[in-house]
Formats: structure tokens, sequence, C-alpha cells
């Protein structure tokens, strides 16, 4: 970095000395006549505009990845729902009761703490409970099989909980507000100051939209919080499928969890 900043200090300074000592030998012109600021805000602009470009691209990518990771869990827990029909009786019910409750403590709790970047605990004692009942079906044929399909819905939690923060750090996110604000102060300079209703016009619509693109930046950022927002959907069928099975397995049974998937048992 130190470097960088080396090389430009030096590429300013050699540019000053430039225009001091060899425009007049090399340029046959006055020394008032030149480039004008209005001819070098249109660089700017377009610098601007490819830097909102390249940081959205990469901000989406991680919402996608997301939301990729949120089906990818609840088709995992699904499965392992599914497999568990292969169990035992007594180790399916914990299955099945435990998966119910994993997918309520994801929604109702680590699904809001992901809107700050954060996790929660809740989530990770049902899957401790999962292992915990494996060990009773070692050696039986659908030990692998349940097995394999909690690696891959821990596999896809913690996909899920990377990508829940900000994938663009904050220095680049204020980097980019300042280069809007510069260049908007650049294109406010250009402007006549009489008659000059049609491009202060056109100077709002440009400003909103480049406002516009930094504000979805920074909404798409955060995929689990505000307004652009991925929803426990996929999540809530699971629980729904998952409740379903453990309620025709043993309609007398009651869940080892309240409705937000904290332990009452």
């Amino acid at each position: 970095m130190i470097l960088v900043i080396v090389v430009a200090v030096l590429a300013l300074l050699a540019g000053l000395a430039a225009n001091r000592w060899l425009r007049p030998r090399l340029v046959n012109a006055n020394d008032d006549e030149g480039m004008a600021v209005k001819d070098l805000v249109g660089p700017l602009l377009t610098m601007t505009v490819l830097l909102l470009s390249f940081v959205l691209v990469t901000a989406n990518g991680s919402y996608g990845k997301a939301e990729v990771a949120s089906r990818g869990e609840a088709r995992a827990l699904d499965q392992l729902v599914e497999t568990a029909e292969h169990a035992p009786a007594t180790e399916r019910a914990r299955i099945q009761a435990g998966a119910v409750c994993y997918a309520r403590a994801v929604r109702f709790q680590e699904w809001s703490a992901m809107a700050d970047g954060n996790g929660s605990p809740a989530p990770s004692v049902w899957s401790t409970g999962f292992r915990k009942t494996f060990e009773n079906l070692a050696g039986q044929p659908v030990f692998g099989m349940l097995v394999a399909a909690d690696n891959k819905r821990s596999d896809e939690r913690e996909e899920r909980l990377t990508q829940a923060t900000s994938s663009i750090p904050s220095t680049i996110f204020w980097f980019l507000l300042a280069t809007l604000v510069i260049t908007v102060t650049a294109l406010g300079i250009c402007l006549p100051r009489r008659n000059n209703r049609g491009q202060i016009i056109t100077l709002v619509v440009i400003t909103a939209l480049l406002t516009t693109a930094l504000v979805i930046i920074r909404d798409v950022d955060r995929p689990f919080g505000g307004i652009i927002n991925i929803p426990p959907t996929a999540m809530g069928e699971t629980e729904r499928q998952a409740h379903r099975d453990f309620a025709a397995n043993g309609p007398a049974a009651d869940l080892p969890c309240d409705a937000v998937g904290n332990r009452t048992t």
C-alpha cells in the first residue's frame, strides 16, 4: 500500500513539473489555454460509475452465495429428516424432533442475529444433539447417510454465517461515498449560473442514480438485513415437513423446544 501511495505522489509531482517546464517546449499555446474543469469531470464520472459497478457485482455475488447456502442448509436438514425414517423408532423421533427445533432456532433466533452479521448459539444445541444420537447408530447402515446429511447441513450453515458478514470493507464504502461527493461537486462547478434549469435537472438525476447505486450496494452487502433481505422461507418449509413427519410417527409426543427453538426438556 505504501508503494502505491509513493508512486501516485511521484506521478503527481512529475505531472506538475512537466506542466511547468516541459509544456512550454512541447505545446505551442498560451499558458492560459488548456483543459478546463469540465474536461476533467468526464473521466471522474466514468471512474465513479465503474467503481460502483464493480463493487455492486461483488456485493451481489455475496448475496447470491448467502441465498444458495440458506436453501442448501434447508435441503440438507430435510434430507436428514427423511433419512431418519430408516433409523430405529427412538433415534428417529430424536432426530426429527431435533430437526424441528433446529429449524425454529435458525428462523427465530439466528436469522435476526445475522442482520447484524452475527450468529446464534441456539441452533448448535440441536446440532450437538444430532451427533449424540448418531453415536447410538454406529455400525448400522443408516449411520453413514445420517452423518453425510448432517455434514452437508453444517457446511451450508457455515457458509451462510460467512456470507452474513459484510463482504465490502467499510473503508471501501467510505471511499465510494467520498468519490460520489467529489463527482457531484465537480459537476456542479461546471454548470452555468444562468439558464441552467435543464443542467440542474440532469445533475439531480445523476446524483439520484449514483446515490441509489450506493444504497443498493450497502443493502445487498447485508443479505439478511435491510430492505433486500433473504427470508427464511426454505427453512420454514423444512420445519413444517419435519414437524409433520414427527407428529405422524408419534402423535402423542411433545417437542423438546418452544416455538422459537429454546430447549424446554
